[in-house]
């Protein structure tokens, strides 16, 4: 005698309703992975336009608050992010620097895609150091610096991607934030007392005042100092403490792209930068991409950081394509 089994129907329908969701949660398991391994590819970051942007505004001279040079690049600063389909808006303020110096500034800001809700902040300090105060001769310390990797590296970096955002742009809205006053901090040769919060004058007063209303982004990229030959970007501990999600991002990203030699995965020194007002203040978290030498003799940030031969000659178009590439292909898979 054989025994059956047999289903009544309440018992067989679930059974394939079981089968059915199954097959259903397999499918969706499928998909959720497909949608992770899905890498869109950035449009391709052009070293050659970035420098000639650096070199523009090397032309000008040194950018040093209330400075003709310092009108004029922030002119041509602006009417470039316009003319790359940004909405521009404007800060003027006056800032007082450490000395009670009345500080004529300009913080410039384009926004992509502006009506979107989802968006990532990239910024660059614009001014440049009005003292030569790190340069070995002291004959020097009082002289105004270029600034080309220290401040306009970073701009020059940003306005490449400007341009490519206008071609094609990535899903979410993005601001490129270029601050002024950076530089403007209390001098080494200075023997009076320190003063605190004497940096990052710029920064400081747009996390306090935004250009919108309410502004806020997922976060921000800083890059300062992104274009010296032989470049090497430490992961900033400021950064790692208040962002670290985004600090691992970039590096891993870098790191896929061939760039783990400009971009090394180990601890560098806490600095004192934009980024740090715009989480501070703003409640932004913020990843510095900033040079760091631990070989230098004469000053973690390189040789000519804050020196008169902080010039053309020290800017290498790999270092900018490592970086532009890689800030690049982090924002265009945001989704």
């Amino acid at each position: 005698m054989k025994t059956r089994r047999i289903f009544t129907f309440p018992f067989l329908l679930a059974t394939l309703t079981a089968a059915v969701s199954c097959g259903n949660s397999k499918k969706a398991d499928e998909s959720r992975e497909t949608e992770k391994k899905i890498v869109i590819k950035a449009p391709e970051f052009n070293a050659d336009s970035a420098y000639a942007y650096i070199q523009a505004q090397a032309d000008f001279g040194p950018r040093v608050p209330n400075t003709q040079a310092h009108r004029d690049c922030g002119d041509y600063l602006a009417s470039q992010l316009e003319a790359f389909g940004a909405r521009v808006y404007n800060q003027y303020a006056d800032l007082e620097a450490w000395d009670g110096t009345l500080l004529k500034a300009r913080n410039i800001i384009g926004a992509y895609k502006p009506e979107s809700r989802k968006r990532v902040m990239l910024c660059a300090h614009w001014d440049s150091r009005p003292y030569a105060d790190n340069d070995p001769n002291p004959d020097n310390h009082r002289k105004h610096i270029l600034g080309v990797n220290d401040g306009a590296s970073g701009v020059g970096v940003l306005l490449e991607i400007a341009r490519q955002l206008q071609q094609k742009s990535p899903e979410l809205g993005i601001d490129i934030i270029f601050f002024d006053a950076e530089d403007y901090g209390i001098p080494e040769f200075h023997r009076g007392n320190y003063k605190a919060d004497t940096w990052c004058l710029g920064s400081q007063y747009w996390a306090r005042t935004p250009h919108i209303q309410g502004y806020f982004a997922r976060y921000g990229i800083l890059l300062d100092m992104v274009g010296g030959k032989g470049a090497t970007f430490y992961q900033e501990p400021y950064s790692l403490r208040t962002a670290a999600k985004e600090v691992k991002k970039i590096w891993k990203k870098a790191r896929e792209l061939g760039y783990g030699n400009w971009f090394v995965d180990r601890e560098g020194a806490e600095v004192t930068d934009d980024h740090v007002y715009v989480h501070s203040i703003a409640r932004i978290p913020c990843v510095d991409i900033i040079n760091y030498d631990p070989t230098s003799e004469r000053s973690s940030f390189g040789d000519f950081w804050h020196t008169v031969n902080d010039t053309m000659e020290n800017i290498d178009r790999a270092t900018l394509k490592a970086v532009g590439q890689t800030v690049m292909d982090v924002i265009y898979n945001e989704k």
